[in-house]
């Protein structure tokens, strides 16, 4: 699936295209889809197609259209401190961004039934929390994933506040995917060809909403042949934070307060200094879907006219950009204030570096 929206030129520009679609309708989406890059989870040969609508799958490694992702996300109205299980967690990429929303104290599992997606999606949370300035400017419900099938998971499992599939999920498993929601939980998954929400409003009674019309790989059928026992899938526990780390998350969350009243003194705020970037007006295309390996791809074409109208517009901003010199127009980069304000204070270097998760920038 994909194709809504134009590419963009970057992951913010990506996002602005997905709000101005009202792909991205409230400020807690745009915020996590803003702070983690979408081409970090790529291979590096792929990253040029990172900002584009599209779905992408190299081998065993999947991600959905940002657009999907989008209405993944609105559609589960996440909230910090709920818990959150991801059945075909892939990448990590949206646990991770469920895990800026959730807060430190959510709860965030995730289950993957190839061992290699899971090795995948380990390095780039790693990266991740080792090197993005954003991991800085929330408190972070780090995911947990295991290896399996998720139409096995142990019967004795906790129950979850929010519940995703991404994959297929056939008519005769719904109500399988239903028993995995507390209730007042919210269930976002495919479903006869439909992204399809289901919110758990009693011990038997559900509302269902479609959202969209879409095509997923089908759920992978559990394959009992060679021992001819189910392999249950045993979700992590739920673990309670040691002293240490709320310690940290208290002092943390105290020193934000004091940047953002220093800075609300000075009359800086909290923002990023502007990319100062001309968003150009993309006009819309034709699409095209294409099929691969059960995949849907969407991509767009264009008319003759289009391409003489384009020429124009980029023409236009040749002219525009020769008349603002580009030194004019680079920001300075953006300060973590957050890390400054830890390295200033006069406490033993450990436990800055604890305060900081021992992060490398």
């Amino acid at each position: 699936m994909g194709g809504a929206v134009s590419a963009g030129e970057d992951n913010d520009e990506l996002i602005d295209n997905l709000k101005e679609a009202q792909y991205i309708r409230t400020e807690l989406v745009e915020q996590a889809f803003r702070a983690i890059d979408r081409a970090d989870y790529y291979l590096e040969e792929f990253k040029d197609n990172a900002y584009k609508d599209l779905a992408w799958k190299h081998g065993n490694i999947h991600l959905s259209a940002p657009c999907i992702y989008s209405e993944v996300m609105e559609a589960l109205d996440l909230q910090p401190g709920l818990s959150f299980l991801n059945l075909g967690s892939g990448t990590g990429y949206l646990s991770s961004m469920v895990g800026l929303i959730l807060g430190p104290f959510g709860v965030n599992h995730g289950v993957e039934l190839h061992s290699d997606v899971i090795e995948y999606a380990k390095q780039k949370l790693d990266f991740f929390i080792k090197t993005s300035d954003s991991f800085d400017k929330f408190e972070f419900c780090e995911p947990s994933f295991v290896t399996g099938n998720c139409l096995e998971i142990s019967p004795d499992c906790t129950q979850y506040d929010r519940v995703y599939c991404g994959a297929g999920v056939q008519k005769e498993h719904e109500d399988y995917m239903k028993n995995l929601l507390k209730i007042g939980g919210i269930l976002v998954m495919p479903l006869e060809e439909k992204l399809t929400k289901i919110t758990r409003i009693g011990p038997s009674a559900w509302e269902t909403k479609k959202i969209l019309a879409v095509s997923f790989a089908p759920l992978i059928q559990p394959n009992h042949a060679e021992s001819g026992k189910s392999r249950l899938v045993h979700l992590p526990p739920v673990a309670v934070r040691s002293l240490q780390d709320l310690a940290r998350i208290a002092i943390r969350g105290t020193i934000k307060k004091i940047i953002h009243q220093e800075t609300m003194r000075n009359g800086n705020g909290l923002k990023n200094p502007p990319r100062f970037k001309r968003r150009r007006v993309r006009r819309r295309r034709m699409e095209t879907i294409v099929f691969l390996d059960r995949e849907v791809f969407a991509s767009r074409i264009s008319s003759p006219s289009d391409d003489n109208n384009n020429s124009e517009d980029i023409e236009e901003e040749r002219h525009e950009e020769e008349e603002t010199k580009p030194s004019e127009l680079k920001p300075d980069p953006p300060v973590n204030f957050l890390r400054e304000k830890v390295l200033s204070l006069p406490l033993p270097d450990p436990l800055k570096y604890y305060l900081l998760y021992y992060r490398e920038k």
